[in-house]
C-alpha cells in the first residue's frame, strides 16, 4: 500500500475505490490542493464525479473524522452547500479505515475560488450564520474539544516559547533576540487585555455549539458570487458562535497582496469586514455584547492562528518567523487602535 507517501499507487487506488460505489472508473488524476500531507485524486466514473483523499497522519482520528462526516451529512440534509460525503459498500461507514490508513470520498464540487467581490464576502458571513443555525442543536455520541483561541493557556505557552524557536535549532541554541522578545511580549498583553476584555462581557455564559473553526476564503468554492461548498471540517470544535464570526470577518478583510508579510499594511479591509457582518446578521441577530466582543476576539484569533505555526517551526509556513510576528503586531495595534470605531460601523 502507500506507507508514507503523499500519492496513490494504482494499487491503492484500486483497493480503496473497490470499498465504495462509484460505478465503473474512467479517468482518475491527482488534485493539488490543501495539506500536501493528505493526498487528492478526482475519479471520473459512469456515476459521476468524485474526490478520494486520504488522511493525514495527525489528522486521521476515527473519532474525529466520523463526526466531521457527521456534522456534513447533517448540513448536506439541511440544503447547506457541502459535498455529500459517501458510505462505503459495507457497514455504511463513510469513513474507511485499510493498511493503517484512512480514506473517505466525496461528491465532487465545481466552483472557483474567492474573487474579493462583495456580494461574495456578503454570501460568506450569510452562509456562516445558515451554519450555525443548522448545527445549533446538533448532538452525537462524540465531541471535539472545547477548546479555542479565546483566553487559551496553549496560546500563552506557545507565545512564551516562540523566542527560542526563532532564536536557532537546539544544536545552535542561541540567547533569544530583544526584537522578537519585545514583540511576543507585546503580543501577550494584547492577548491578555482582549481575554480578560471579552470575559467581562459575559462569554462564559454565551451557548456553546459546533462551530467550524477555520472559515476562510480558501475552504469554500464560489460560483455566480454565491458558495457552492463549504469544505475542510477539520477543526470543528465546541464554542460559541461569536467566535467563528470574529475569525471569519478577520479571514475575509485581512490585507496581505505582497510576498513579503513585512510590506503588508496594518489596516484591515473594513468594507469587507463590514460586507461579511452583514451577510451574517441577514441570517442571526446579534446581542450588543457580541457585536462589543468582535473586535478583541479577532485581536485573540489572529495572534493565535500565528503563533502555533511559528513556536513549532520558527516560520509561518515559508514565511520568516520574525516578519509575519511583526506583521502580526502591526494589525493587531491596528484593530486595537481602531475597536470603537469598528465597533460603531458594526452597530451601524
Amino acid at each position: 500500500m502507500a506507507g508514507c507517501c503523499t500519492h496513490f499507487s494504482e494499487r491503492e487506488l484500486a483497493e480503496v475505490l473497490g470499498h465504495y460505489q462509484v460505478g465503473t472508473v474512467s479517468q482518475s488524476y491527482p488534485l493539488s490542493a490543501g495539506n500536501s500531507g493528505a493526498p487528492k485524486m478526482v475519479v471520473v466514473s459512469d456515476q459521476g464525479k468524485f474526490l478520494l483523499k486520504r488522511r493525514a497522519k495527525g489528522k486521521d482520528d476515527i473519532q474525529r473524522v466520523g463526526f466531521a462526516h457527521a456534522v456534513q451529512n447533517h448540513l448536506a440534509n439541511a440544503g447547506f452547500p457541502v459535498s455529500a460525503v459517501l458510505a462505503g459498500r459495507q457497514q455504511g461507514s463513510t469513513v474507511l479505515q485499510l493498511d493503517n490508513h484512512v480514506y473517505e470520498v466525496f461528491r465532487f464540487v465545481e466552483g472557483c475560488r474567492y474573487g474579493g467581490s462583495a456580494q461574495e464576502t456578503i454570501d460568506a458571513g450569510r452562509q456562516l450564520g445558515k451554519f450555525h443555525v443548522c448545527l445549533n442543536d446538533f448532538q452525537f455520541p462524540w465531541q471535539p474539544s472545547g477548546t479555542g483561541f479565546h483566553d487559551s493557556n496553549s496560546v500563552r505557552k506557545y507565545l512564551k516559547s516562540t523566542p527560542q524557536a526563532l532564536s536557532g535549532t537546539c544544536e545552535s541554541r542561541q540567547k533569544p533576540d530583544r526584537k522578537v522578545l519585545n514583540l511576543t511580549e507585546t503580543l501577550m498583553t494584547l492577548y491578555n487585555d482582549c481575554s480578560i476584555h471579552v470575559n467581562e462581557l459575559g462569554f462564559d455564559s454565551w451557548q456553546r455549539q459546533v462551530v467550524h473553526g477555520d472559515w476562510h476564503p480558501g475552504n469554500m468554492l464560489f460560483s455566480g458570487n454565491r458558495i457552492v461548498a463549504v469544505v475542510d471540517f477539520d477543526s470543528l470544535r465546541i464554542a460559541p458562535a461569536v467566535t467563528d464570526l470574529a475569525n471569519g470577518m478577520l479571514q475575509f478583510s485581512i490585507v496581505g497582496d505582497r510576498p513579503n508579510p513585512a510590506d503588508w499594511p496594518d489596516y484591515l479591509d473594513q468594507a469587507k469586514l463590514i460586507q461579511f457582518l452583514n451577510g451574517y446578521r441577514e441570517v442571526i441577530e446579534l446581542q450588543d455584547c457580541h457585536l462589543q466582543s468582535l473586535p478583541a476576539l479577532m485581536i485573540e484569533t489572529i495572534i493565535a492562528e500565528a503563533v502555533l505555526p511559528i513556536a513549532a517551526t520558527g516560520f509561518f509556513g515559508h514565511l520568516s518567523g520574525v516578519n509575519f510576528l511583526e506583521m502580526i503586531v502591526r494589525k493587531a495595534r491596528w484593530i486595537d487602535a481602531n475597536g470603537e470605531k469598528l465597533a460603531q460601523a458594526m452597530k451601524a
